[in-house]
């Protein structure tokens, strides 16, 4: 038994997850369906958002950045350690696609600020 919040609305709904049985995995707590696939997917692969900062064209300025997409939870620190040696040149506008397929994910890397 596992127990999680759900995070994909603002509900926050209690998810108890009973998962002795990997190939029939029961979800109890949710009010919606999308909280039985959350705790699902948090069981057998979990997912995160990543969100950071990179260097852009040797400024003091940084700009801000996230995956469009969650990443699987055990690479998070090898995109991570990635876009320390990232860095953008501009113009950038938000939605702008830094780095696409990270790490194999089929994840993109966008821009979430702009840049002149």
């Amino acid at each position: 038994m596992k127990e999680f919040i759900c995070i994909n609305c603002p509900m926050g709904c209690n998810l108890i997850v009973d998962d002795s049985d990997l190939n029939n995995i029961k979800v109890t707590g949710n009010t919606c369906k999308r909280g039985e696939t959350y705790g699902i997917n948090e069981v057998l692969h979990p997912k995160r958002v990543v969100t950071s900062v990179i260097r852009i064209d040797n400024r003091k300025e940084v700009l801000s950045v996230k995956t469009n997409d969650g990443i699987p939870k055990e690479k998070i620190f090898e995109v991570l350690d990635l876009l320390k040696e990232t860095e953008a040149h501009a113009p950038v506008n938000i939605g702008d696609v830094i780095i696409s397929d990270i790490l194999g994910t089929g994840v993109s890397l966008v821009a979430t600020k702009n840049i002149r």
